[in-house]
């Protein structure tokens, strides 16, 4: 029996002589959005010239919805920028920003020159932001009315805004009620106002205790508050409280995938991918990954810097040399744990700075009870490799010291850097691990000179 994806018409052997019904046909056969990605991937810049040529407004609008965004700005700037602004025109406001910001500035500009005016403007007003802030996620086309209005007319005003803005469920979740300036007063609720006596005013039905979020707050931070009050959307209004436009649920969850994701390639110690990892190519992998492992090399070189300080130590009694592996390794593995939950605690807000006591005490406490038991077990891999008493009592008195240590480490960091608007994710797996090497052999070092005869006078 062949499956779905076997059976389904490939886009390479439709595309020299398809109509846009047949593109249609091509949707409706290859339903998955990754066989749709790896088909569109696959095509030459000549086919996708000739991709923009048979689509139409709908199907363009399934298509993109398929792809990731670096991808479809590739297959955009292929097309003719006349057809590739008609394509671009008819989708949401956020979705074709997202791909504009993919596309170089000369090809994203040609686009928005060939769009009607009135689209590109508000385009262009979308992508001035900055990439990580609010506004750059926005989504212009809020519903707004003015609080003197009348309920009938302000219903009347909205039945042709919604048809005019293309709004959907999240954009009329909310009815945002402006002066003329169109700075914000309130919100109200598309149903009130339905229901509400035709001849009362707006004012009398909004809700002036509302939640908004500035231009260039951080889009992570204005997701998660969306989250955190239950809101289908949230408000962007700049300094003077004139309504830019709103996030809505659907962004924010985007945006949380899209952090969860960088936080994830961060914490291996690599630059977030920006495009799916099969069409990454080896260069493109290296310069991800190469200045991340530069920076670790140099700051790892500081624990061969310690080994050769106590080059001494280490020829008077050789049995230490057995367990710096264990020893180093054990505080990484520690620290790296922490650092993973608390990374993602800080990003779901469940965390914040001021609870850093808290945390630490937490830590310590769990610290000691994973100290306790690793000192055990050092214990017992110490008798076996017979290296003596003073030597065992030197290795599990280092390995519960350095446990604590880099659970100390470990949960001050993240909150530090969140604290300073930097990412927490920075304290990657390695990035932990080599602050804790050095840090663990002087430790061990030391201790070794406070418990072991042989190095006294060293």
């Amino acid at each position: 029996m062949s499956s779905p994806t076997s059976a389904a018409v490939r886009l390479t052997d439709i595309l020299p002589t398809a109509a846009p019904g047949e593109i249609q046909a091509w949707l409706r056969s290859v339903a998955a959005p990754a066989e749709r990605r790896h088909q569109v991937s696959r095509l030459s810049r000549a086919e996708l010239r000739r991709l923009g040529e048979v689509l139409d407004g709908r199907t363009a609008e399934i298509l993109l919805e398929s792809l990731d965004d670096e991808l479809a700005a590739r297959a955009v700037t292929a097309m003719d920028a006349a057809v590739a602004a008609t394509l671009l025109a008819g989708l949401d406001t956020d979705h074709a920003t997202d791909i504009l910001r993919e596309m170089r500035a000369p090809a994203r500009d040609s686009v928005l020159s060939a769009m009607p005016a009135d689209r590109s403007e508000a385009l262009r007003r979308v992508l001035e932001w900055p990439r990580e802030s609010a506004a750059a996620h926005m989504i212009p086309e809020a519903l707004a009315i003015t609080s003197e209005l009348t309920v009938a007319d302000a219903v009347e005003q909205l039945r042709r805004d919604a048809v005019e803005l293309r709004v959907d469920a999240h954009t009329s979740a909310y009815i945002y009620v402006t002066d003329r300036d169109r700075r914000l007063l309130g919100v109200a609720a598309f149903r009130d106002l339905v229901l509400a006596d035709p001849g009362r005013h707006v004012s009398e039905l909004m809700n002036d205790d509302l939640l908004w979020v500035s231009p260039l707050t951080d889009a992570e931070e204005a997701a998660q508050a969306l989250e955190d009050h239950n809101l289908v959307a949230v408000p962007v209004v700049d300094a003077d409280m004139r309504l830019l436009g709103i996030l809505t649920q659907s962004t924010a969850a985007e945006i949380a995938e899209e952090e969860a994701t960088e936080d994830a390639e961060r914490q291996g110690g690599s630059e977030p991918l920006d495009m799916p990892y099969l069409r990454a190519s080896p260069w493109h992998l290296w310069r991800k990954r190469i200045g991340w492992l530069l920076l670790l090399f140099v700051a790892e070189a500081y624990t061969g810097t310690v080994l050769r300080h106590f080059e001494e130590e280490m020829e008077a009694v050789v049995a230490l040399a057995f367990f710096i592996p264990l020893l180093i390794g054990t505080g990484g593995n520690t620290g790296t744990q922490i650092t993973t939950t608390l990374v993602r605690a800080l990003a779901t807000g469940d965390v914040r700075f001021r609870d850093v006591p808290s945390i630490v005490a937490k830590e310590l406490s769990t610290g000691m009870l994973i100290a306790l038991t690793m000192a055990l077990a050092a214990v017992i891999r110490a008798w076996t490799l017979g290296v003596g008493p003073e030597v065992t009592l030197c290795v599990s008195l280092t390995i519960g010291a350095i446990v604590l240590w880099s659970s100390f480490i470990a949960s001050i960091l993240p909150p530090l850097l969140k604290k300073c608007r930097l990412d927490p994710a920075l304290v990657s797996a390695p990035a932990i691990a080599t602050i804790v090497d050095g840090t663990g052999l002087i430790i061990y070092f030391w201790i070794a000179h406070l418990t072991l005869a042989q190095l006294q006078g060293l």
